[in-house]
């Protein structure tokens, strides 16, 4: 609930309360039961708020039902919606903006059932107005036709980063992996002492790749690559967009995965990472673990990897020697 704290402010949504509810399933027509939507309803207007927002994902009927309940004045979104409106916001490059629209297209074909889209209300990002249900087969086959576009173009992006991999051919490549607001950005740019890579202290600033050169001081050179940060339970369409970009992790010669080593709950991180690593097929790349944010952590867990501060500058030199003498070993 904190990290849906967090991603509904890095998408502007300004959250006034939070609801849990215990129950053995998840009702199939609200999410939540008839008599927990009268609770939100309740909740929200006391508090005027604007919009509910679901942890659980959303089925269209369930979408449909609760917005008859929650009426004209409070709108109903879910987690996925806000991450993929927080990509929108996010995109910077040509293909960033492509990568967004086709999970936005994917994520409302999959869920095209003529209702209001909630974040369409509040200014939302690319792709996120819904469709009017007189129009809905109409607005199938154009879903359907921008999504082959999109795809044919990103075929392209990906050929293009090939041809630039061909091109480094013979330079190791390090990929920068974590969890979504680990430091990843901040680590790059305190290790080339570049100040290029955005940074921002909420969930993906990052979506375009930055590659970077590092210079070891046997006078080797290695390419960093920076990547879009992982979340648990990602919606598929994100992963199936973002594929272009994350073939630099794919193709990598060692990944660098980095922790959060302030967050308490940097273990369930880590193990989403992984499990994103696995479907990714990266799962057997080389990978050294760095804790970073430990200038801010209460207890650091270096039983492996190596701990360092991106702010302070705390343990660099040790991580580019521990890198070094990994791809020496390649």
């Amino acid at each position: 609930m904190d990290e849906l704290d967090a991603l509904a402010r890095a998408s502007g949504i300004e959250p006034v309360g939070r609801m849990v509810q215990r129950r053995p399933a998840v009702d199939p027509a609200t999410l939540i039961g008839s008599g927990k939507v009268a609770d939100v309803i309740e909740a929200a207007t006391q508090s005027k708020a604007e919009l509910v927002v679901t942890l659980n994902a959303l089925r269209p009927r369930q979408r449909t039902n609760l917005e008859k309940a929650l009426g004209d004045v409070i709108a109903i979104t879910d987690r996925t919606v806000v991450i993929l409106d927080i990509f929108a916001q996010h995109a910077r490059t040509n293909e960033g903006k492509l990568q967004v629209e086709l999970a936005q297209l994917r994520h409302r074909a999959a869920n095209l059932i003529g209702a209001r889209d909630s974040l369409s209300r509040l200014g939302g990002g690319v792709g996120t107005r819904g469709p009017g249900e007189s129009k809905l087969e109409t607005d199938r086959r154009k879903i359907r036709l921008r999504i082959s576009h999109l795809e044919g173009q990103l075929k392209e992006v990906s050929l293009r980063r090939r041809e630039q991999r061909r091109s480094r051919e013979g330079t190791p490549v390090i990929a920068l992996v974590g969890y979504t607001n680990a430091g990843k950005s901040s680590l790059l740019n305190a290790l080339t002492s570049g100040r290029d890579a955005f940074v921002a202290d909420q969930p993906f600033a990052t979506l375009d790749p930055t590659l970077r050169k590092l210079r070891f001081d046997d006078g080797d050179e290695v390419v960093l690559a920076d990547t879009v940060g992982f979340i648990s339970d990602l919606p598929k369409e994100l992963l199936n967009a973002f594929r272009a970009t994350l073939e630099e992790v794919t193709s990598a010669t060692l990944l660098l995965h980095v922790i959060d080593a302030s967050n308490p709950f940097w273990e369930r991180q880590r193990e989403s990472v992984e499990a994103i690593l696995e479907q990714l097929g990266a799962g057997e790349r080389p990978t050294v673990v760095v804790w970073n944010k430990t200038d801010i952590a209460e207890a650091v867990h270096p039983h492996e990897g190596i701990a360092v501060s991106a702010k302070t500058g705390k343990g660099l030199r040790e991580l580019k020697a521990a890198l070094a003498r990994e791809i020496a070993r390649k």
